[in-house]
């Protein structure tokens, strides 16, 4: 109620968007940052002519409705984001706006511009008071943003009560020194005057702008107006009553949209129809001026890829000695990227530990737009947050990097990622105590867990430098977000002569070694990673003594279980209950691959410093230990041949 004329300004006014084409590539981008009032957005969308009908309303927040509480990607048009866990709205903004500035710089030419839109978002208290509209608000500063326009619903009240309580810093002095363009209305009924200072910040290209609107929560009730009461919960019947009367509304019928006023909405979209039509003829100009661009571009928007995209990446032999994972797939994005200009991505500040470079890229600034390598800064959630604004805005692929450990950081963002299935790649090198001497704050132990635990989150940790390139190239394939969990330290290249190949990788999880005569085996090995090493050499021991042992090298957890159960069954087999898992992290889940009768040798505990030799040693997590507690389930069970 309170934002309802700055969003009437925005939508009328300013926003350029057609809802007979809600995915035209040159719309506008609006978000609705606080999300929690959604029922915002859903009126924007009946009266502009989304399909968003009366029924959809009243219909708000009930079990299979498309107008649910928060605003929901994929449940209707016009949608262009999830929202609800504040910030996250305004970081995936700042995605959108990098997303339009690299792809303006790319396909527009000094007489054709096809790529030529904004950004715009309503944000909240709650939204600048999150952690990760700072880290954004200060990237969108550094890279110029300037077609990324937030309009601050600055009303003064949290759940709580006033935001005096807690958030009483100048927001306008913070934003400036983030180097935005500052606006201040102090009356958010005023519509001339945000529609003045729209214009304002659209003149404004070289800066980012936010507009802080004084607004009243709960615009119109008598009795909850400017109060907490107003803040996330209904008014109630007679509160909603006595509102329309002191607004001077008809109280009956109780969903009541005059005429005249749908058809003032539908004008305004009208305009942007005609936007739209505009569009199309620049575009089929520019398709005929520039045919490899425009088939770049059909391409990269049906999220194909190229003939041949993959048939440069490297491969390793016995010769390459170790190689670590992280080194590995930094090479393969190097050769993928060369055909996929779609790439566009970084690190948290650890470009060359996590080996996300783009040689012959170039960095993209507020000089360079047209840069595919991003430098995030240490800024783990607002570089997940923009990742999936990139996402979202279309014929991108990005991909972000920081530490395993950091994915604490960045795991609201990539939450949100899962839950809009968007193709999103992390990559998170250092994956293991391996990193040694940085000690327990940086040795990731529970993250593996916590990942795989993320429902739509597709996690994938190679055994060498061969599987980290086939793992690229799984990433690339699939559909939602992807975590590459890649080594620090130098691991041995598998000699694939002697066992199954790299692509087996492909299947989540494979035979990588299997009993030396081919019978069925007595006892699976079952690990991932760095660890696939260790119980390599138990096998080599075990099947020395005539022991029937196999080893499954299970990549990925998820991708696994998306095999048909024949495949499953070929893998794991029911007859043989005996099965022991190795990885250098938390033992939570193995259980489900084990079961009753096997065993997890893992980390439950925090790490230590130390070079990373010593700490396996320390904790257990070795080719001896495996070999032993091998022997000792073989014995328990009387599978034991040696005996």
């Amino acid at each position: 109620m309170g934002a309802a004329a700055m969003a009437f300004a925005l939508w009328t006014r300013h926003l350029k968007h057609s809802p007979s084409a809600p995915g035209w590539p040159d719309r506008d981008r609006f978000v609705l940052s606080a999300g929690h009032g959604s029922m915002l957005l859903y009126a924007l969308l009946h009266l502009s002519g989304y399909g968003v009908t009366l029924d959809d309303l009243r219909a708000f927040r009930q079990i299979d409705s498309r107008t649910a509480g928060h605003p929901e990607y994929g449940l209707l048009p016009g949608v262009e984001i999830t929202t609800g866990p504040l910030g996250q709205g305004l970081g995936a903004a700042v995605g959108m706006a990098i997303a339009e500035a690299h792809l303006a710089a790319r396909y527009n030419s000094d007489d054709l511009t096809v790529v030529d839109h904004f950004t715009y978002v309503i944000a909240g208290d709650g939204d600048l008071m999150e952690g990760v509209s700072s880290e954004a608000a200060s990237l969108a500063g550094h890279l110029g943003l300037g077609k990324l326009i937030v309009l601050y619903d600055d009303n003064r009240i949290s759940i709580e009560g006033s935001t005096e309580l807690t958030f009483t810093e100048d927001r306008e002095a913070r934003f400036a020194a983030y180097d935005w363009q500052v606006q201040h209305v102090a009356d958010g009924n005023d519509v001339d005057a945000v529609d003045r200072a729209l214009a304002a910040a659209k003149a404004e290209t070289r800066r980012p702008s936010l507009i802080c609107v004084r607004t009243h929560i709960g615009f119109g009730s008598p009795a909850k107006q400017d109060t907490a009461a107003a803040h996330g919960a209904p008014l109630g019947e007679e509160e909603v009553r006595a509102a329309k009367e002191a607004l001077g509304w008809p109280v009956e019928p109780a969903f009541l949209v005059p005429d005249d006023v749908l058809s003032f909405f539908r004008q305004a979209s009208a305009e942007g129809a005609a936007a739209e039509l505009a569009w199309r003829s620049r575009m089929a100009r520019w398709r005929r001026l520039r045919p490899d661009l425009a088939a770049e571009w059909d391409r990269v928007a049906r999220r194909e890829l190229p003939d041949g995209w993959d048939q440069a990446v490297p491969s390793y032999g016995q010769h390459d000695g170790g190689v670590a994972t992280r080194v590995a797939a930094g090479a393969a994005l190097n050769v993928l990227a060369a055909a996929l200009p779609e790439l566009v991505g970084g690190s948290a500040d650890l470009g060359p530990s996590n080996n996300t470079g783009i040689a012959g890229g170039g960095d993209l600034s507020s000089d360079h737009p047209a840069g595919r390598v991003l430098h995030f800064g240490v800024r783990e959630h607002a570089m997940a947050a923009a990742c999936n604004g990139m996402a979202l805005h279309g014929d991108l692929r990005p991909f972000c990097g920081t530490f395993l450990v950091f994915a604490d950081y960045l795991r609201p963002a990539l939450r949100l990622a899962a839950l809009m299935r968007l193709p999103v790649i992390y990559i998170f090198t250092h994956d293991s105590i391996g990193l040694g001497e940085d000690g327990p704050t940086h040795q990731p132990v529970e993250h593996l867990a916590m990942l795989r635990a993320t429902p739509d989150v597709t996690v994938i940790r190679p055994a060498d430098a061969n599987e980290a390139v086939v793992a690229w190239k799984m990433a690339l394939r699939a559909d939602g977000p992807v975590c590459l969990a890649l080594s620090r330290q130098k691991l041995p290249v598998i000699d694939r002569a002697v066992y199954a190949a790299a692509d087996g990788l492909e299947r989540g999880a494979y035979v990588l070694a299997d009993t030396s005569d081919g019978e069925a085996p007595s006892l699976i090995l079952i690990a991932s990673g760095s660890e696939v090493q260790l119980a390599l050499s138990a096998h080599r021991r075990l099947c020395a003594e005539g022991q029937a042992v196999r080893v499954v090298n299970m990549g990925s957890w998820e991708i696994f279980e998306r095999q048909e159960a024949a495949y499953r069954e070929r893998v794991l087999p029911a007859r043989t209950p005996l099965r022991l898992a190795v990885e250098a992290g938390s033992t939570f889940g193995w259980e489900r691959w084990v079961g009753l009768d096997g065993a997890v040798i893992g980390l439950d505990r925090f790490g230590a410093s130390a070079p990373a030799p010593q700490l396996f040693e320390k904790f257990g997590i070795t080719a001896e230990a495996v070999y032993a507690r091998a022997r000792e389930l073989l014995a328990s069970f009387g599978e034991d041949r040696s005996i």
